[in-house]
This record gives structure tokens, sequence and C-alpha cells, in this order.
């Protein structure tokens, strides 16, 4: 039995059936076996955490709302959620998939946000919240999207996505296709404003992927969304998201409402931990009764996320957790680990009862780069699974030579007979 340290110097031992149990940042630890028979280690996988659903039992907040949901972004943990996959009308909040759609554009050189674009009839006579747009007024794109982010305008909606697909109904095509990759599951679009229809709708969980996809991949446009207040054409309005008054940690995102919808809110909120760990918070909340209430209750769920839950570090970036044994290398060993740091969100003073088990690759035989799945980490909290991620080869093993394959062939033989 050979002796490891992981990520709290808690010693590990390795058993020579594959599995080995001892405590890790106050959890149970243990490896199991996944029957993989003489095949070569899977390719490099992506070391990301799967989240597979609500952290723990602890019960969710009561709430003024039809539906909420509380993701958390450094885990990719649900930590609250009430009809989460229900569908509901999201009034403006239809906006956030249109500013998305408008930011890959400009991420990919299709837009500049110093060009001019022509204001169609349509847009300039859109009903609701407004820029004040003009035809024959020049407007550029980075004047439409603050329009749209900080106003939200229906008629700087409408003409973003008319200079993007030549006309709205295209441009819900193209918000429904976005949709579906970032596995929006009970959405459909069918404006880029949020107008009423019967068939547009979308739901908290939803929404809530929308809200994180925007904040990881366009941290810098992103920043729109902390603007107070935007003046276009001699009109000044102030950004409708009270939360940025009054909580310095709320950095976004955005309000809607209609009557049938009721008051909607996505807020994001970033805090950095007494640990020394940021932390990033994505609230949903539709269908409350009034302006007021929506501030009160979305800052609520934010809270109840930061002060309900804690977030542990179970590994570090390149950390060597294993050295399981392989078959037909240069070597007889691989380290093995995570090439990012291993999160995950619980109820505070509940870090003692984490469960996490590896079941490995059996059995390992060389190729392997670094980047190769090895083994699958599982973490559960009384018998709850909570996370579910690869664990992975950090170093390149070769094949060894012709004699050496052939002795480890025979270890192999011996070992499937017993």
């Amino acid at each position: 039995m050979t002796s490891l340290a992981l990520g709290n110097s808690t010693p590990v031992s390795i058993r020579t059936q594959s599995s080995f149990a001892s405590l890790l940042a106050g959890a149970v630890l243990c490896l199991c076996t996944l029957t993989a028979s003489h095949a070569a280690a899977p390719a490099a996988a992506a070391p990301t955490v799967t989240s597979t659903g609500m952290t723990g039992e602890l019960p969710p907040p009561t709430l003024a709302a039809k539906s909420f949901t509380l993701l958390d972004m450094s885990t990719g943990q649900r930590l609250a959620s009430q009809e989460a996959d229900t569908r509901f009308e999201p009034a403006s909040l239809t906006k956030l998939m249109t500013a998305y759609i408008v930011f890959a554009a400009l991420r990919d050189k299709q837009l500049t946000q110093d060009q001019t674009v022509p204001v169609s009839q349509r847009a300039w006579k859109a009903q609701g919240s407004r820029t004040f747009i003009e035809p024959n007024k020049p407007v550029t794109v980075g004047e439409l999207l603050r329009g749209m982010i900080i106003q939200s305008g229906n008629d700087a909606a409408i003409a973003l996505a008319e200079v993007i697909a030549g006309d709205e109904n295209q441009f819900a095509v193209f918000m429904n296709r976005e949709a579906k990759r970032l596995g929006m599951k009970n959405t459909q679009f069918k404006n880029a404003t949020g107008l009423p229809d019967a068939q547009h709708y979308s739901s908290s969980n939803d929404l809530s992927l929308l809200a994180a996809a925007l904040v990881k991949d366009f941290p810098e446009l992103y920043k729109l969304y902390s603007e107070r207040e935007y003046t276009y054409n001699g009109i000044r309005q102030p950004n409708r998201n009270r939360l940025l008054t009054i909580d310095s940690s709320v950095d976004g995102m955005k309000t809607g409402h209609t009557d049938a919808a009721g008051y909607c809110l996505v807020s994001s909120a970033k805090r950095t931990l007494s640990n020394g760990v940021d932390r990033r918070l994505v609230s949903v909340l539709l269908g409350a009764p009034s302006d007021n209430v929506r501030a009160q209750e979305s800052l609520k769920l934010l809270n109840y996320g930061f002060q309900m839950f804690e977030t542990v570090k179970l590994y570090g970036e390149n950390q060597v957790v294993a050295t399981p044994e392989i078959f037909k290398g240069k070597q007889s060993e691989v380290k093995t680990g995570f090439l990012k740091n291993i999160v995950i969100s619980v109820p505070r003073g509940a870090s003692g009862k984490l469960q996490a088990t590896f079941q490995k690759v059996e059995p390992l035989i060389a190729p392997v780069s670094v980047g190769s799945q090895v083994g699958m980490l599982q973490v559960s909290l009384d018998g709850k699974l909570l996370l579910e991620t690869p664990m992975v080869a950090l170093e390149e093993v070769d094949t060894s030579g012709i004699f050496g394959r052939l002795i480890d062939s025979g270890k192999l033989w011996w070992k499937n007979r017993k």
C-alpha cells in the first residue's frame, strides 16, 4: 500500500485491488474500479464539473414569485429552485438572448460597435419600453446595445435583430438555435424583445444557463449590464435593476415585465469569501407582484446562497491525487488528478459528510497523454449525487518496448484469470 497526499495533505492509501478510503476535507473518499477490458485510456476529456442537481437537502427560501432558480457559477450547481423547469413568459429577459447573439457577432467581427445601423419603421414603432431611435437618424451598434441593455428598449432590440438577420423572424431562428446549444430545454423564442406571444416562453432554470453563458463567454461586454443609466436622443433613462444601487456585489443583469409575466429579474453577484475564494451566483426570479418585491426577493435569494452555503476546494489544479498502475508503458504508474481546481458548494457545516468515489478505468494501458481520462470522480452528500467530473492523466506515458509489453500482457492475463 502506498500513501499519497491529497488537497489537505491527508494521507490516502491505494490498495492492490484498486480501492482506497480515507478523509479528504472531512469527506470520505473511496476508489472503485470501472471495467474496460484491455482497452487503452480514453482520449482527452474536459475536466469541468458536471452538476447533477440541487445541493444537499437544505430547503429553499420562501419567495413571493411564481418561479426562481439560484445557480452557483463557481461550481455549476443549482442551490435552490421553485418551478425551475416550468414554462413562463420571460418578458424582456428575452433580451439576454438577443444580447448574447449580438455579443457573438461582435466577437466574430461580423459587427463593430461603431457600425451605423438603419432604423426601420417597424423598429421605430415598437411598443413598450423604448430607446427613442428614429428613422434617418444615424445610430450605432454600441448605442443600440446600451439602449437595449440599460433602457430595455424594444426598438433597439428590433434594430439589432434586423441588422444581424434581416428581419426579426429570422433572428428568432438564431435565438432558438443558440438556446438549444446552451441546453435550454424549456425555451422557445418568437421575437427579440419579449413582447407577448403564446408560443414565446422560457423557464427560470433555462434563463440561469443563459445568464451564466453571458458572463462566462463575454466578460468584457457583460460589464454593460452594470451601467446605471444611459442617455440617447436627449432622453436619460435609469437602469431598472434596483439591485445595482442596493448591493455593491451585484453587477447585472436584466429586468422584465408584462401584465402576464409579472415582474421578473435576472441578477448576478460576485463576492470574495473569507477564504479568498471568489463566488458568483446567478438568480432568476419570475412572476413577482411588483418592481419593489422582485428586487427584495432577488436580494433575499442571493443572500441565501452566499450565507447558507460554503464552497469547498476538493483538489487543486494539476495536484497529483493518485498514481494508479498502468500497463504496457515505459513506467508502471501514472500521475493523475485534474487540470483545474475542483470545488463544490454545500450547506454550511456539511463538508464533513461529503463522500467522493473515484471510478477508475481498469486496466489502464499505455499510451496515455496529458488530459486522457483515467476515471470519474463522483461526490455526494447524504446519498445525493452533487457532481461528477473526469479524472485525467497529468503526465504522458509512452508505450514500452516489445519485451515490456509481453511481460505486462502476461500480468493482465494472470489478473483476468483470478
